[in-house]
């Protein structure tokens, strides 16, 4: 029967690989984009754009709420627990 599922189901093979393509970008824009080393990266960047002028106040708080906010609201997979809670 293995056989016969393998035969059957070998037009879908492209579709597979092409999901598991898209799960391992996926996986790497999701690691980049929670980074800590990433966004201090991004914070220094603001902070140099502000000093030379091309960046305002406003624009620079904006930007760094948007960063800080992005690692507080770190996807609930990444979590190593259920929220501190116990289960019984």
């Amino acid at each position: 029967m293995d056989l016969f599922a393998a035969i059957a189901t070998l037009p879908l093979a492209p579709v597979r690989g092409l999901l598991a393509v898209a799960k391992v970008i996926q996986g790497e824009v999701d690691r980049q984009l929670y980074d800590p080393g990433n966004a201090r990266r991004q914070i220094e960047q603001l902070e140099s754009a502000q000093q030379s002028g091309d960046l305002s106040d406003a624009d620079r708080e904006q930007a760094e709420r948007e960063i800080v906010g992005r690692l507080v609201a770190q996807p609930s997979d990444t979590t190593s627990d259920n929220g501190g809670e116990e289960q019984e």
